[in-house]
């Protein structure tokens, strides 16, 4: 089950089995969600693809069908790319009600239309009663990039200010919450949205925009650890400018873990050139989903591949990414 987390597990697996394992024919396989296809005259794509798992199939803020539009529409829009068209593929368990893969369905076409993207091709399978949980969907997209736009791990560099979305830890614990039948005090939702409006208006205030993720399994930490070994740069974050809702933070207290580990499915982590960060956060602020945009932190000249947490006592400490997955079956 570690092995699907984010984590280092996840990590691992692609490294030390998959890239090996499928030799010449992924020679040009890049580290993030998104791969940028070169069609020539300046024309170029982005490909992605996921699977979704999510149990239970219905929670406060969304559903499967929605977060396997968002979550791939969100893995083109972190390269800079506008979303065209998605497929859509099902495994159903047999003995799913047809009243809830309609449900799941619907809300498919409705968070397509949110994100300005077509539903163009698709497959469907069924497996044996109890070998499914439900259903599971893929969905694989391409996006076209804008010119000039390069977004990628690799250009994280000394200097560059951390800027965060908005609110992290929201979905995975509101999955947590429902599945485990949790009371908080507060109803907890999903943070599950599309980004590329926001990504969009992000660009259009400045098209040199460094590194985008979107914090999803292993959370902010995992997305943050990633970018540091990739571009072997130094991150330092304050742990006070982390935007952790109150609820989210007792809630991880409660079950002792870090809300910087935590599946979000709505927020994304920039890294801009600090001449720029101003006029991108403003950018950001005035969207419905990056209203609540803060500044968590910079890029620093050492401790290369390694993430520093500036904690409230003024001391510091190393943040790794997660092992496994400390929520299972979250997206």
């Amino acid at each position: 089950m570690g092995h699907g987390g984010g984590g280092q597990l996840s990590a691992e697996l692609v490294q030390h089995l998959f890239l090996p394992a499928f030799g010449e024919a992924a020679r040009t396989a890049t580290p993030t969600d998104a791969h940028v296809l070169e069609l020539g005259n300046g024309v170029r794509l982005a490909f992605s693809t996921d699977t979704y798992v999510v149990r239970p199939l219905f929670f406060p803020g969304g559903n499967i069908g929605e977060l396997a539009v968002y979550g791939t529409v969100n893995d083109l829009a972190m390269r800079g790319a506008q979303p065209l068209a998605l497929s859509t593929g099902f495994v159903l368990e047999e003995g799913l009600e047809m009243d809830v893969l309609g449900r799941i369905a619907t809300s498919m076409g409705v968070a397509a239309l949110n994100a300005g993207v077509q539903l163009v091709t698709g497959d469907t399978k069924v497996v044996e009663r109890g070998h499914g949980d439900g259903v599971y969907i893929n969905t694989a997209g391409i996006g076209l990039l804008p010119d000039g736009v390069d977004i990628r791990p690799e250009r994280a560099r000394p200097g560059d200010v951390v800027i965060v979305s908005g609110e992290i830890g929201l979905h995975g614990i509101a999955v947590l919450s429902l599945r485990e039948g949790l009371e908080f005090g507060t109803e907890l939702r999903s943070d599950t949205a599309p980004l590329n409006h926001l990504v969009a208006a992000m660009l259009a205030a400045c098209a040199d925009i460094h590194v985008l993720r979107d914090p999803t399994r292993g959370g902010l930490a995992a997305s943050l650890c990633e970018i540091a070994e990739t571009a072997q740069v130094g991150i330092e974050f304050e742990e006070r400018s982390l935007p952790v809702p109150e609820a989210v933070r007792a809630a991880c207290g409660f079950l002792g873990l870090d809300p910087i580990h935590v599946a979000n499915e709505g927020k994304l982590v920039a890294f801009v050139a600090p001449d720029h960060a101003d006029q991108v956060l403003a950018a950001m602020a005035a969207t419905d989903v990056g209203s609540r945009s803060t500044v968590i932190g910079r890029v620093v000249e050492g401790h290369a591949g390694v993430v520093v947490a500036r904690t409230g006592f003024g001391s510091t400490r190393i943040v790794d990414r997660p092992l496994g997955e400390q929520l299972p079956r979250i997206c």
